[in-house]
């Protein structure tokens, strides 16, 4: 069983990869909370719930059942509406300082229930169990936490740790394979950024991975925490290193905002941002001809990514909303060579333009019409 122990200057805890966790669960919250009295609060979505709810209820028993509090799926409901609509839900059942939130879904999820533990009677504990492998390999680790504006992506947020994370590798089994593929994307990040063998090992095995082969998806998730684990601990709060992370994301978020939010998977927007950057490092000469292709050939062979129509000037125009953004000045991350990024501060307008053309030409050439695709339909779990 990996378990990766994250350490911060603020914060310390576990990371557990693991199948079969959701049946310990309320074992692992007691021991979590010392001993101490509390209720449980869980934010979840009706479909996983719908998926999970009789595996969760079975595990706490009958005097122990946690509070349940739902959010609708999807990125739309990422906002302070629904952040108001779960305060108020917590206030009229009684929640109080003692009380444990457990965030069961994905990336909106996490995100949403880590911010409403920062704010609730200044700050509650809470516990991360990821359902989505994106989820999993990434957004529940680190301790970033927010909602959208129409502006921008989580530019409304705070940094607040949970007490672990808890990656039940079992909830995988239910994903459609657009989930499965979308969540690859930071995988793959994580590959480029910072650990080549872990590419390698997409490269080598993608098709052990892309059917869900169990020893293969456990490998990978471990894989992907420790990078983002290693480079949290050394930058907590995203002064300097952890800004690679960001690799791919800026002109992804731009993609989700031009789109609305509703088109594409978020992890599908950072697999096109992630081409975007590495035709940008190539036409700096950071990254070579060869190892340049090699990313981007990953990335599509994890694909198919669902197609979307936009300009590309209002993709650059959109990315000047980037929380990244300081002082004026967008930071762009890119490759240097796979396991490696760089921080660049002084990319012109006229960079990124070309960068957005030629990746929407990569879009029209290798894009799936996700109204076509059946997986698509299948609800988000």
């Amino acid at each position: 069983m990996p378990s990766i122990q994250l350490r911060t200057p603020s914060a310390s805890y576990e990371i557990v990869i693991a199948s079969g966790l959701l049946k310990t669960l309320p074992a692992r919250l007691k021991k979590l909370k010392g001993g101490k009295p509390f209720r449980t609060f869980l934010i979840t979505s009706p479909e996983i719930w719908g998926l999970w709810g009789k595996q969760i209820i079975a595990a706490f028993g009958k005097q122990e059942q946690p509070t349940v509090l739902f959010l609708p799926a999807g990125e739309k409901h990422k906002r302070l509406r629904s952040l108001e609509s779960l305060l108020e839900q917590l206030a009229a059942a009684g929640a109080d300082r003692d009380s444990l939130l457990v965030a069961f879904g994905g990336g909106v999820i996490g995100d949403v229930t880590g911010f409403l533990a920062a704010i609730y009677m200044r700050g509650i504990s809470y516990v991360q169990v990821p359902t989505t492998l994106l989820a999993q390999v990434d957004s529940s680790v680190g301790g970033k936490t927010g909602v959208n504006l129409a502006a921008g992506k989580n530019l409304v947020g705070s940094f607040n740790h949970p007490l672990a994370v808890l990656a039940d590798t079992d909830v995988l089994k239910t994903l459609p394979s657009t989930e499965l593929r979308a969540g690859l994307q930071e995988s793959i990040k994580a590959g480029v950024i910072r650990d080549a063998k872990l590419f390698r090992y997409l490269e080598d095995n993608a098709d052990a991975v892309l059917r869900g082969d169990a020893k293969a998806l456990a490998h990978v998730v471990a894989a992907s925490v420790r990078v983002k684990a290693d480079v949290v601990a050394n930058d907590e709060k995203e002064s300097g290193l952890r800004m690679i992370l960001n690799y791919g994301h800026t002109l992804g978020h731009a993609i989700e905002a031009a789109t609305g939010y509703k088109q594409l998977l978020h992890g599908e927007a950072v697999g096109w941002g992630s081409i975007a950057a590495t035709r940008l490092g190539q036409m700096r000469g950071l990254i070579d001809e060869k190892e340049a292709d090699r990313i981007v050939q990953l990335i599509l062979r994890y694909g198919p990514l669902s197609t979307f129509k936009a300009k590309a000037a209002k993709l650059v125009k959109l990315t000047a909303n980037d929380k990244k953004s300081r002082s004026g000045t967008l930071s762009f991350i890119l490759p240097a060579k796979i396991g490696e990024a760089v921080i660049v501060r002084d990319v012109t307008q006229d960079e990124m333009l070309a960068a957005a053309e030629w990746t929407l030409q990569v879009v029209k050439k290798h894009g799936a019409d996700p109204s076509k695709n059946p997986s698509k339909k299948k609800k988000k779990k």
